[in-house]
Formats: C-alpha cells, sequence, structure tokens
C-alpha cells in the first residue's frame, strides 16, 4: 500500500516539476523532460524524475514506520 502512494506523490512531483522546467524551454538535463500527448491534451513528463520521486516517498514512508 505504500508503494501506491508513493507512486501518487511521486508522479505528483514529476508533474509540477516537469511542467515548471519545460515550460521554461529547458529539457532538465538528467531530468530528460519532454512534452508528451495525452489524449487531446499535452503535458511535460520525465520518467526519471518520477522514479527517484517515488523511491523518495517510499523511503520516508517506510521511515514513519
Amino acid at each position: 500500500m505504500d508503494l501506491l502512494k508513493s507512486c501518487v506523490l511521486g508522479s505528483l512531483l514529476s508533474f509540477t516539476i516537469a511542467l515548471v522546467i519545460g515550460s521554461q524551454g529547458s529539457d532538465g538535463g538528467f531530468l530528460d523532460i519532454h512534452l508528451m500527448t495525452v489524449v487531446a491534451g499535452k503535458m511535460y513528463w520525465s520518467w526519471p524524475l518520477f522514479l527517484v520521486g517515488t523511491g523518495l516517498s517510499w523511503a520516508v514512508m517506510l521511515l514513519q514506520r
């Protein structure tokens, strides 16, 4: 259950940071931010940032036990 919660927090973190950096025209270097088309809209996304954010929030949740 903690991993599922962490995925939500990781996606929220990735979306907000990718939106800020991507809208400025940068690719974020290692973050590899790119513009994705989802159904009828477009959004910025970063898989490395999602994985790091998910891992970080999962570790914090495990420490709170």
